[in-house]
C-alpha cells in the first residue's frame, strides 16, 4: 500500500509502485486521502506544524485508512502480515501510524520517504512490539519541507526498539530519489520475504 503527499491523489505513486516491483507480482493498494483543502488535492490531514498532525482532521480520517486497509485482504487475498504500508510525505506519516499503532497488527514492514513519526492525541504508538520489523526510511538532506532532522529521529526511535532499519539520506530536496528505487525494490522483496506465509 502505498499512500500520497498532501495536496496529491492515489495516481501520484502509481510510478513508485511499478518502481517497486517491476515483475509486476505484487498487488499495488493505492488510496486517496479523504480531505479536500486548499491549497487543492487530496489530504491526510491538515498541517498544523511539523511532526504533529492537527488532531481534529487526523481523528477523523485515520479510522476510515484503518478500515480501508482492514477490509484489503478481503478484496485482494493478502493478509495485512505481508502487506508493506508506504508513503511519502504525508503519506509517509499515515504509513507510520498504521505500521506502529500499538492497536493495530504488525505489518511485513513499513516504507516511509519524507515522513515523521507522528505525535498526536488518542494515537498509541507501540515501537517496542515491532522489533525485527523492516522499516525502510529515506530523506534528503535539503528537503525544506519536512527537515531531515526528522528522518534521522525516527531512524533512531526505531533502531533503538529494535526494528531492521534501512536508511538513506540523499542530496535532494522534499521528493524521491530516483537512486534510490533498486535499493528499495531490493527492500521489499527481503520485507516479504521474511514476512510469515498462510497456512
Amino acid at each position: 500500500m502505498l499512500l500520497h503527499g498532501r495536496g496529491a491523489d492515489e495516481h501520484d505513486l502509481a510510478p513508485l509502485a511499478e518502481a517497486l516491483d517491476p515483475e509486476r507480482r505484487l498487488v499495488a493498494a493505492l488510496p486517496r486521502g479523504p480531505l479536500s483543502l486548499p491549497p487543492g488535492g487530496a489530504h491526510w490531514y491538515a498541517v498544523q506544524r511539523i511532526g504533529y498532525p492537527d488532531p481534529g482532521t487526523f481523528r477523523a480520517t485515520y479510522p476510515l485508512l484503518a478500515s480501508w486497509l482492514d477490509e484489503l485482504p478481503a478484496l485482494t487475498g493478502v493478509p495485512l502480515e505481508r502487506t508493506v504500508l508506504g508513503g511519502f510525505s504525508q503519506g509517509a506519516v499515515m504509513a507510520f501510524a498504521t505500521g506502529l499503532d500499538a492497536a493495530r497488527p504488525a505489518p511485513a514492514g513499513v516504507l516511509a520517504l519524507a515522513g515523521f513519526i507522528p505525535s498526536v492525541e488518542a494515537l498509541e504508538l507501540d515501537l517496542e512490539s515491532r522489533a525485527g520489523m523492516p522499516v525502510a526510511i529515506g530523506h534528503g538532506t535539503h528537503d525544506p519541507v519536512i527537515g531531515v532532522e526528522w528522518g534521522r529521529s525516527a531512524r533512531d526511535r526505531l533502531e533503538s526498539a529494535g526494528a531492521a532499519v534501512t536508511y538513506r539520506e540523499s542530496p535532494i530536496g522534499h521528493s524521491i530519489d530516483p537512486g534510490s528505487l533498486t535499493e528499495l525494490a531490493g527492500w521489499v522483496e527481503h520485507a516479504l520475504e521474511r514476512a510469515p506465509h498462510p497456512a
